[in-house]
């Protein structure tokens, strides 16, 4: 009988193993084997470990991929996500005794996930390792253990925390957001469609995350009242976390989380340095994507800016879909706007809707705010809301951006948006993209600057008055008639908003 200290003077042959009497043989075999025919030593002892029927059913369709040495890391591939959760709830511990044996100690267990077969799309995902005795497995008389559909006691109902006014209903559909709104309709109608999952949302302040990923949850809710569904900002969540580690409870949070259906979590770049809650929300992230749950995620910034936050936990944050929700343009802010008017019976001059989109920088949340503080001025002073009003209340409620534009400012944005060069738009060509990108900026130069004309003229090309004015006619003119292009002047104008 030979015991684990001395299981390396034996690396020339192989291990037989009886692990229901905890026996090892040997038996010789030569020296330095390939990974693949390690790999099938591997398969060896569990055929003699398992059933005909498990083996079969388990093993049979794993395919080995590679091995790294330096990380001492095994790659296999299995053909579903679901194997992917019984392996490791099931057959774990016998894989890691197996890997040890053929492998050396400290070896790794990665797993290729075949998502979708169809496609030939797979996950790589390395085998659950827990970090700490909090986060192994408790046996099954344990109270605080996971449940399972066999002993697991019924659910009870809980809290969803959604906000039952964000909904799909009034969130308002622009350039924007139309994909991103598109993709959150898709999940709630079917979130057991398991291709956006994680479907990860970021943005800028008062863009209309927070509404967004509610709407989710709330049309998910309303079609799947069975569900479970939770929406928690990730400081709640942290705040759980903490207490559940001072009452000696961790085991119940995680627990529970892992009984969610739908876990909609925001601004999770508040984990960034939280490690303990980083670790725990691993755990608990592996857990719902085994089991086909729905995960729903919002941050400022896409997960490779997280600074801070874990590689693995960044890995399974871009391996869903990641959508950007950028601030509304003007023209999606006149429809916000129009939309909460109406909402709350205001009447509100067209020329004081337009001027609040354009001074708002873009946040939703400072559009409710000017309407909120409007329509308390109107009634407390019984008047009309005119254009003097909304001046003096977005001077308070507002931060209006003291920050200039300059001449190179305007061209770098138009550059950028009809893929061109300063030194096109600078040149005399005649290029027909060339001189729209010049008039462009020339009309743009006019409206954001103080220069006079002369002036705006000798930094774009070393150009007279004339053609400046000439230059503002045209673009002007086929604003009046071009739907499209003033549309495209009205996206170029709110990057402006966006560099600030």
């Amino acid at each position: 009988m030979l015991t684990s200290k001395k299981i390396s003077n034996f690396a020339d042959g192989i291990l037989r193993i009886n692990l229901s009497k905890d026996i090892l043989t040997y038996v010789p075999q030569p020296m330095n084997l390939s990974p693949e025919k390690l790999w099938d030593k591997c398969l060896a002892l569990i055929h003699e470990n398992t059933t005909e029927q498990q083996y079969n059913a388990w093993f049979k369709s794993i395919v080995f991929e590679s091995f790294n040495e330096e990380s001492k890391t095994v790659l296999i591939r299995v053909p579903s996500p679901f194997v992917y959760e019984y392996l490791e709830e099931n057959y774990v511990d016998l894989l890691r005794k197996v890997l040890t044996r053929m492998f050396g100690e400290n070896v790794q267990l990665s797993y290729r996930i075949v998502t979708d077969s169809e496609n030939k799309k797979t996950q790589v995902i390395e085998g659950d390792e827990p970090t700490d005795e909090t986060m192994r497995p408790q046996a099954r008389t344990n109270a605080n253990e996971s449940p399972n559909l066999i002993d697991a006691s019924p659910l009870q109902q809980i809290d969803s925390q959604l906000n039952p006014h964000l909904t799909f209903r009034n969130y308002i559909e622009g350039n924007s957001n139309k994909l991103p709104r598109a993709i959150g309709q898709t999940i709630a109608e079917h979130p057991q469609n398991m291709q956006f999952n994680p479907f990860f949302v970021f943005g800028p302040s008062g863009c209309g995350k927070t509404h967004l990923i509610n709407a989710i949850g709330v049309e998910a809710k309303r079609i799947y009242p069975e569900k479970r569904v939770l929406y928690i900002s990730a400081r709640l969540f942290e705040v759980q976390y903490t207490n559940a580690v001072l009452r000696n409870t961790i085991n119940d949070f995680i627990n529970f989380y892992q009984t969610i259906d739908v876990l909609i979590v925001d601004d999770i770049q508040e984990w960034e340095d939280k490690k303990g809650t980083q670790n725990t929300f691993f755990h608990i992230f592996n857990h719902l994507f085994r089991t086909g749950k729905r995960i729903i995620l919002a941050s400022d910034r896409p997960p490779v800016e997280l600074k801070g936050m874990n590689e693995r936990l960044i890995t399974r944050f871009s391996c869903g879909l990641i959508a950007e929700l950028e601030k509304p343009n003007v023209q999606l802010c006149v429809d916000i706007l129009q939309s909460k008017i109406r909402h709350d019976g205001l009447n509100i001059p067209e020329d004081v809707v337009k001027f609040i989109a354009s001074t708002a920088n873009g946040s939703v949340r400072d559009l409710q705010g000017v309407i909120n503080s409007l329509m308390a001025y109107s009634v407390v002073y019984n008047c009309n809301v005119d254009m003097q009003l909304a001046q003096r209340v977005i001077k308070r409620s507002v931060k209006v951006e003291e920050n200039p534009l300059t001449v190179d400012d305007i061209i770098e944005s138009v550059c950028q948006h009809y893929n061109v060069t300063p030194a096109n738009i600078n040149s005399r060509s005649r290029k027909k993209d060339f001189v729209m990108a010049r008039q462009v900026s020339i009309y743009l130069a006019q409206k954001y600057t103080k220069m006079p004309a002369s002036r705006i003229g000798r930094l774009v090309g070393g150009r007279d008055h004339s053609t400046v004015i000439y230059s503002c006619n045209q673009v002007e003119q086929r604003m009046k008639i071009d739907q499209k292009f003033s549309s495209e002047i009205t996206s170029i104008e709110n990057s402006f908003r966006s560099r600030a």
